[in-house]
């Protein structure tokens, strides 16, 4: 497995323990502003995956369509991110 593929996956068990820390949180009746602080910080940690999920998405199966020449295949990876990105905003 890739160095990148381990940090990712590495991160994301991360967030699940603080996830699972925020159910224990609950459980505990811990004071509501503390398990937001925690939310945040697994909204937070999640978009730092999602980016270097995105920034491969974009170095390499983008980079290796656009290489290939294929246009079908190129307009396929493009029509992803932009429905990707029309995701969002909603």
């Amino acid at each position: 497995m890739a160095a990148d593929h381990r940090s990712i996956i590495n991160r994301l068990r991360r967030i699940e323990g603080q996830v699972r820390g925020i159910a224990q949180m609950i459980d505990d009746d811990r004071y509501c502003i503390d398990i937001l602080h925690q939310m945040q910080a697994v909204k937070s940690a999640l978009a730092k995956v999602e980016s270097q999920i995105l920034k491969d998405h974009a170095g390499h199966c983008v980079a290796e369509a656009i290489a290939s020449g294929d246009a079908a295949d190129q307009q396929a990876k493009f029509g992803e991110l932009i429905d990707l990105f029309e995701k969002v905003k909603r």
